[in-house]
């Protein structure tokens, strides 16, 4: 079948059946646009007619008709007793879900909340609350690594602070 033909058949079926007038505002709310369909054109066809009109996918678009949501796809403008002259309103998808999930105290069998960024320890990588997140408090696995460290360091700080006092001057 040719493009052609197919748009023919969709005009000549166009005009045996009652078409309506309505108006569809656009998410701003701010451009109208006026659409002349068929009384029995489904929901599923609206969304897909406004979607190449407006640049955005069909599956983004919502339609709203006196403060209800036209959800289902097979339901046509006719069952849904939307007159001619009807002004429809786009609307984005909600966007959401469930609040993010309080992250727990690793210590042994503590129900706390783990402290933001003070209750990660960086050896073991645990996050831990507020009286747990010291090294010695969880008994941290790297606790003897974490002392050496801590002491080569100092160490290392207090070398290169000495004074050297030259004899014999």
């Amino acid at each position: 079948m040719r493009r052609s033909d197919s748009i023919s058949s969709i005009s000549s079926s166009a005009s045996d059946e009652e078409t309506m007038q309505i108006f569809v505002k656009d998410i701003s709310g701010l451009n109208t646009i006026p659409l002349t369909l068929p009384s029995n054109t489904s929901i599923h066809t609206l969304r897909t007619l406004l979607a190449l009109r407006t640049n955005t996918s069909p599956t983004d678009l919502r339609l709203v008709h006196a403060g209800k949501h036209l959800s289902s796809p097979l339901a046509t403008l006719l069952s849904l007793d939307i007159a001619s002259n009807s002004t429809l309103h786009m609307a984005l998808p909600l966007r959401g879900g469930m609040p993010p999930k309080k992250i727990k105290c690793s210590f042994k069998e503590c129900v706390r909340a783990a402290q933001r960024i003070t209750g990660d320890c960086s050896f073991c990588d645990g996050k831990f609350c507020g009286s747990h997140r010291l090294l010695e408090d969880h008994r941290c696995e790297g606790l003897e690594d974490c002392k050496k460290e801590s002491h080569e360091r100092n160490a290392e700080r207090l070398n290169s602070e000495r004074t050297v006092a030259i004899k014999g001057v």
